[in-house]
């Protein structure tokens, strides 16, 4: 279900985009309301689910982990319960951070972030322990362009 946005919810999620830390002084001063208002605001968007979380962006470098790997994942087993046994092998594996089931030549797709390529091949071997999957094709990213962009909200 799409939620109605006006001007105001657009310009605190744009806000929070660029800093979820700042105050809520500085938020309402940027979008134009008092502090009430944009605290109010701020809550329906949390309860309706618009706003899921505040995080913080990390620099994955400087914390020993450089190597971002894009893994494609195929396989012949569509059931539900494999599917469900597969979520569950995945997420168990801290350094896919993003997951998703696409359409296309291939079913899956992971987003890896370890310290290099041993560590790599450490999560490689813990994805394809215990599970059968016909293939498993791996991008390795030479430079992030653009990472974390916020979402548009137009």
């Amino acid at each position: 279900m799409d939620v109605k946005l006006d001007h105001f919810d657009c310009r605190i999620l744009e806000e929070l985009q660029r800093d979820s830390a700042q105050s809520q002084r500085s938020l309402s001063d940027k979008v134009g309301l008092s502090q009430n208002a944009c605290w109010r605001r701020l809550k329906a968007l949390e309860a309706s689910g618009v706003i899921k979380s505040r995080t913080v962006i990390l620099d994955r470098n400087r914390l020993g982990a450089g190597l971002v790997v894009f893994s494609m994942v195929k396989t012949r087993h569509h059931s539900a319960n494999w599917l469900k046994k597969f979520r569950n092998h995945v997420s168990a594996i801290p350094d896919v951070v993003d997951f998703y089931r696409i359409g296309g030549e291939y079913d899956y797709l992971l987003k890896i972030v370890t310290r290099d390529m041993s560590g790599y091949d450490e999560v490689y071997k813990r994805l394809i322990e215990d599970i059968e999957l016909e293939a498993v094709t791996s991008y390795f990213a030479m430079e992030a362009i653009e990472e974390q962009r916020p979402i548009p909200l137009d």
